[in-house]
């Protein structure tokens, strides 16, 4: 019991140490940046984009490198479902949240196709380095719409005071010490998670995807949850739904088109029965929300937590 408690206790030191990392990373890329010339809007597009992808994206090296490639793709598959119920269904439970006053309708359809350009990989599968290159093609299209996009719709002055991280007056050293914090506490991070997380699979007699689809999905889900929740809070509802969608999008088209040049990912076949069609379906259940601009409020939020919470009981069920 005492070890499987300071597995535990060590897992969620290695959450912490990849959050303050990945936050970290972002605030030093994205200050070089601006400091090196590099426009505003790139940087958001691109250093932000990657930067608090980074967690996930390490957990998912790190467990290939590992041999463990099912918690790579658990990780990405249950953190997509976990931030449609869990990320969205909490904060409309305890705040609600109104009606998106920002036409999120373009961006959800790139989320869309993406997910099913990923399920449809899976039935190739396993996810291989010609998978990845499909995938991060797909994303540079949609790195590249974007980007015409917000050209034509913020100046640049704007762009840089809504910048995640930027900060005109930090010194040059402090942003080497937030690269350096984030570059080695990263794979740092990464390794001691992923490490204990395959120990408590193999205590509770599961395999390493299961606790990706549930422990380190819901961990890694963690940053978004706590932006969503302050948002519903300040009645933002478009910066929820946005962070949602573009953490989604990024996590099958980056994360995942990353990881698969790394090494190999086996597709278990409960993903092509259930978890790949959960994720989808959980996603399509924001349709309404985002092309009525409907409201969701407390049954919205009770509807969505619940249908996570019978998700993760059958994945602990099935134990695959």
């Amino acid at each position: 019991m005492h070890l499987f408690l300071n597995e535990y206790t060590l897992v969620g030191i290695g959450l912490l140490i990849l959050l303050f990392a990945g936050d970290a990373l972002v605030k030093g890329a994205v200050n070089l940046s601006l400091r090196l010339g590099v426009p505003a809007l790139i940087v958001s597009l691109t250093v932000v984009a990657f930067g608090t992808s980074a967690p996930e994206l390490l957990i998912s090296v790190q467990s290939i490198l590992d041999g463990e490639p099912g918690l790579a793709i658990g990780n990405v598959v249950g953190s997509n479902t976990a931030n449609i119920l869990l990320v969205l269904g909490i904060p409309a439970l305890l705040a609600g949240l109104g009606a998106s006053q920002t036409d999120s309708r373009k961006s959800y359809i790139v989320m869309m196709a993406g997910s099913l350009l990923f399920i449809a990989l899976c039935y190739f599968g396993p996810i291989t380095w010609w998978h990845g290159l499909i995938l991060l093609a797909a994303l540079a299209l949609a790195l590249w719409d974007n980007f015409r996009d917000a050209r034509g719709h913020m100046k640049k002055d704007e762009l840089e005071e809504e910048l995640e991280g930027a900060d005109p007056s930090l010194a040059g050293w402090k942003i080497a010490a937030f690269l350096v914090v984030g570059l080695i506490g990263l794979p740092l991070g990464a390794k001691l998670l992923v490490d204990n997380a395959i120990i408590i699979a193999t205590e509770f007699g599961v395999s390493a995807t299961v606790i990706g689809l549930t422990l380190v999905a819901i961990g890694t889900s963690l940053p978004e949850l706590a932006t969503t929740v302050m948002a519903a809070f300040r009645r933002e509802t478009d910066v929820a739904i946005g962070n949602v969608i573009g953490s989604n999008m990024f996590n099958l088209l980056a994360i995942i088109g990353v990881a698969s040049l790394v090494g190999p990912m086996p597709v278990p076949d409960a993903f092509l029965t259930l978890d790949l069609w959960v994720m989808l379906g959980a996603s399509i259940l924001i349709a309404p929300v985002v092309f009525h601009n409907l409201a969701m409020g407390k049954i919205w939020g009770i509807s969505l937590t619940l249908a996570y919470i019978a998700y993760l009981y059958l994945v602990l069920k099935s134990g695959t």
